[in-house]
């Protein structure tokens, strides 16, 4: 969905940007700047680690790596609290122990090197863990529940819904009341093409969104008719959760893992069925590359209005794509030799 249905530059993108400055600022005292922090180039850099399916991990890897180059001192665990307003209370004393210099941070990032490192010890949250070899998870707050300690997802969600936040959580807004950053959103694929796409092939959707923003997309723009099956972060985590009830092993499926891609295929029901997955990370193309033990499928990589702050059509071919696309147009024209059979053996 998001970078090949949905243009979301301004949307999640912007989302993390706003929660890093929200958070260094309200909860540990950085204070406010005219220049952003976090810029479109640096979130392309940490997605091109592989690992960052998932925002919210890739905001607090973002604030883990400025925290290690602030002058507050590592912290390995975090305390457990009842709920927000006590980690903001607990956060802010703790901070003011230390001095804060927002403007130090601009100066002293080089996010560059530090991805390398990342990359090489594995990408993803516990790649930049590894990287930094001490802890700043202390500072960070990540895990658990909205409502009780998460407040990186509880800022980040905020951001995001805008409005719709308190209908999808039945929580008031503590960080963010301004409108929701998904109206940023556009739609990059017109419905002309889905409809044509829709002639020759079953087409479904494999997303690490939420169900809720997934189907705030799909109404938004009008979609639900073109997909006959929509795979959300939601499936993956029940998923997680009824593994870990019956063999009690805890697992990851949101992508790189294929379990999205696989349920896609499985909904759609054909019995034999050849398929391309169209995404624009590594991520995408590592899920696709791990599916094909189970099903016939081409990794498929999106390089619209490649840039600034884009995964470079190098890092997808290295992460395993199969054929590559510059617009929507460049489905249609691979319908012809998807249907004749001449793709790579698949086809």
């Amino acid at each position: 969905m998001d970078g090949v249905l949905i243009d979301v530059s301004r949307s999640y993108r912007g989302a993390i940007q706003r929660t890093v400055d929200i958070y260094l600022d309200t909860c540990l005292g950085f204070g406010r700047g005219v220049k952003r922090l976090v810029t479109s180039e640096d979130i392309s850099l940490f997605k091109s680690a592989g690992g960052f399916n998932n925002d919210w991990d890739l905001t607090s890897g973002l604030l883990l790596y400025f925290l290690s180059i602030s002058y507050l001192p590592p912290s390995s665990k975090r305390k457990r609290f009842s709920s927000i307003e006590q980690v903001i209370c607990y956060l802010k004393a703790e901070s003011n122990k230390f001095p804060r210099n927002r403007t130090q941070l601009l100066q002293k990032k080089r996010l560059p090197q530090f991805i390398k490192k990342v990359k090489f010890l594995g990408g993803g949250l516990k790649g930049v863990q590894r990287a930094l070899e001490v802890s700043w998870d202390g500072w960070v707050y990540r895990k658990g529940d909205l409502s009780k300690e998460n407040v990186v997802n509880r800022i980040f969600q905020e951001v995001y819904l805008g409005k719709k936040f308190t209908s999808c959580y039945h929580l008031s807004p503590l960080f963010y009341k301004e409108q929701g950053f998904y109206v940023r959103e556009k739609l990059l694929i017109p419905r002309g093409i889905l409809s044509s796409l829709q002639k020759t092939f079953r087409l479904g959707i494999a997303s690490g969104r939420p169900r809720f923003e997934a189907e705030l997309a799909l109404k938004r723009f009008r979609l639900f008719q073109y997909f006959d099956s929509v795979v959300t972060l939601d499936e993956c985590h029940r998923e997680e959760a009824r593994i870990l009830r019956l063999r009690g092993k805890k697992v990851k499926y949101s992508k790189p893992h294929p379990y999205s891609l696989l349920r896609v295929a499985q909904e759609i029901g054909l019995r034999h069925p050849r398929c391309g997955y169209v995404g624009d990370v590594i991520d995408d193309m590592l899920a696709a590359r791990a599916a094909r033990k189970t099903l016939p499928i081409l990794a498929i990589g999106f390089l619209r209005n490649r840039g600034k702050g884009k995964t470079p059509r190098e890092s997808l071919i290295k992460a395993g794509a199969d054929l590559l696309i510059e617009n929507p147009r460049g489905l249609l024209r691979l319908i012809s030799p998807m249907r004749e059979g001449k793709q790579k053996g698949y086809y």
